[in-house]
């Protein structure tokens, strides 16, 4: 079974938030195995934070990724700079990293600075999830219910119309 790790910056605060992710979790478990790893956002103390305040508290928060990505798992970065994918092309990227032998995707949510360069350099493959804007909050749930999407498209699950 294929491992699918979701490493996000901060918690999530709406109770409907929680719901709907701890749902897509529930439903992932039949597909594959799906983890959900919080990491802590550094906390900037100045109000009007610096250019050099916020690439240190990335370069921080890059190195916690880092560590919390498993061994193995190709990282999957969500940035504004990345490239946007449709449904199809997310359960075709699933199927060809199950096929490789190194199925392991470890999907990666920046504080609400983003994600540090590092962590865009070091992503085998970086999705922008759309032109808008959306909290890193909502993000998280729309990418798990997008995993799942992916998963019921290759197991030819009727949830994808």
């Amino acid at each position: 079974m294929q491992n699918i790790t979701l490493i996000v910056i901060g918690k999530l605060g709406q109770a409907f938030l929680q719901d709907g992710c701890a749902e897509y979790t529930k439903r992932l478990s039949a597909f594959c195995n799906f983890k959900v790893l919080e990491l802590p956002e550094e906390l900037i103390r100045e109000k009007n934070a610096s250019e050099a305040a916020i690439a240190k508290a990335l370069a921080k928060e890059a190195e916690k990724i880092f560590a919390a990505v498993p061994k193995g798992a190709e990282i999957c970065a969500l940035c504004i700079e990345g490239k946007p994918i449709s449904s199809e092309e997310m359960a075709a990227y699933f199927s060809e990293k199950a096929l490789s032998g190194n199925g392991d995707i470890a999907f990666v949510i920046g504080s609400s600075h983003g994600l540090g360069p590092s962590v865009k350099q070091r992503a085998a493959k970086r999705i922008s999830m759309s032109r808008m804007t959306f909290t890193h909050q909502m993000a998280r749930l729309l990418l798990t219910e997008q995993i799942y999407r992916a998963c019921t498209i290759n197991a030819g699950v009727k949830y994808h119309k």
